[in-house]
């Protein structure tokens, strides 16, 4: 049985929805905005608000491909299953945005399924603890350079 994991996380921006929304779906950008999670980022379809993306991304010291069938949510942040064979990992994905008196509240969850053996042993403390701190300091913390003042 592979081991899945729930990471989740909320966020606060100290900037209004639109402009979080407009720098997070601006996925081929990401390896500018978010160069310690994405290396290089391609659309390879879209219809609409569905896409397609091959992304290498870096996680854990290390580079890797990943699939990702991306849904964007107009306002709202995106939804997304991914897979990575060489990591052995596929999962859930959903970032969403919502007005906060402050500026803006990022929810984050991902449900992981674990597929390599040799990670299901150490994937719970590994990824539950260190990917979110990961993502904190590689996303969030950018974001916020970024956008508050």
């Amino acid at each position: 049985m592979k081991e899945k994991i729930t990471l989740h996380a909320n966020w606060l921006i100290k900037a209004p929805p639109t402009e979080v929304f407009n720098i997070i779906t601006d996925f081929e950008k990401w390896p500018e905005y978010f160069p310690k999670v994405a290396e290089s980022i391609q659309i390879i379809r879209r219809e609409g608000n569905d896409l397609e993306i091959g992304a290498t991304v870096r996680s854990f010291y290390q580079e890797f491909p990943v699939k990702m069938k991306t849904r964007i949510i107009p306002g709202k942040g995106f939804i997304s299953d991914n897979e990575s064979l060489k990591f052995g990992t596929s999962g859930h994905e959903e970032l969403l945005l919502s007005e906060h008196p402050e500026g803006t509240a990022i929810d984050y969850t991902y449900k992981v399924a674990i597929h390599k053996r040799w990670l299901r042993m150490v994937a719970r403390p590994l990824i539950g603890w260190f990917s979110m701190k990961y993502w904190q300091k590689a996303v969030i913390d950018e974001l916020k350079k970024r956008l508050e003042r």
